[in-house]
């Protein structure tokens, strides 16, 4: 349910900004009537834009989540790698790193990436006029600490391997590591499932 609530918040915001910020509907005009898919491996989560210009005196873009049909670019990544998107330049050196996995038309993926490059969405604002101040300011904040403490524990994980492949020694990880690592998944999943429950019980309200 969390995932048709974002999603239907990112289309009103992108409508918002298509029609306050005229440059932006100009910078999309050459991907009108394409889809671009992104799939984040990370959140076991896909979902798509499409853009199809000015209808009844609006500019219009279509986000779905759960995305599944074909795309013309569809691009295969993590959250954190998405980030680095907001500089387009950072496209072909994410493809040539295997951060980032594209099929499909390069220049859609780029075209997108331009224009919102440097875009600042204030998604606090947006939600509140669906769900009132106090719950959007609370949401947005749950969400931020959420990303914070998985991308804490990543790091963890990939400091761990690090330095193992940096001794060179063939052993096994600590079981320490193990019950830490564990832990901490445990810990990251149940402050997940928290937030889930907070997001439907504010979509309810």
């Amino acid at each position: 349910m969390w995932i048709t609530l974002l999603t239907a918040v990112a289309e009103s915001a992108l409508e918002q900004l298509l029609n306050k910020e005229p440059a932006l509907a100009v910078q999309l005009a050459a991907t009108q009537h394409k889809t671009l898919a992104v799939t984040l491996t990370d959140l076991e989560l896909c979902c798509a834009l499409h853009y199809v210009g000015e209808q009844q005196g609006k500019a219009r873009c279509f986000v779905y989540g759960n995305y599944q049909d074909q795309a013309d670019c569809h691009i295969t990544t993590t959250l954190s790698t998405l980030q680095e998107l907001s500089d387009p330049s950072q496209l072909t050196r994410l493809i040539r790193e295997e951060k980032l996995d594209l099929e499909g038309d390069l220049q859609l993926a780029q075209s997108y990436s331009k224009a919102f490059a440097g875009l600042n969405i204030d998604w606090a604002e947006h939600l509140s006029n669906h769900l009132g101040d106090a719950p959007a300011q609370l949401l947005v904040a749950q969400c931020e600490r959420a990303k914070q403490r998985g991308a804490s524990h990543l790091g963890i994980l990939k400091r761990t391997v690090t330095q193992l492949c940096q001794d060179e020694l063939n052993v096994a990880v600590h079981p320490l590591e193990v019950r830490q690592f564990k832990t901490h998944t445990r810990q990251l999943a149940q402050q997940l499932a928290a937030l889930e429950q907070r997001i439907n019980a504010l979509s309810e309200l």
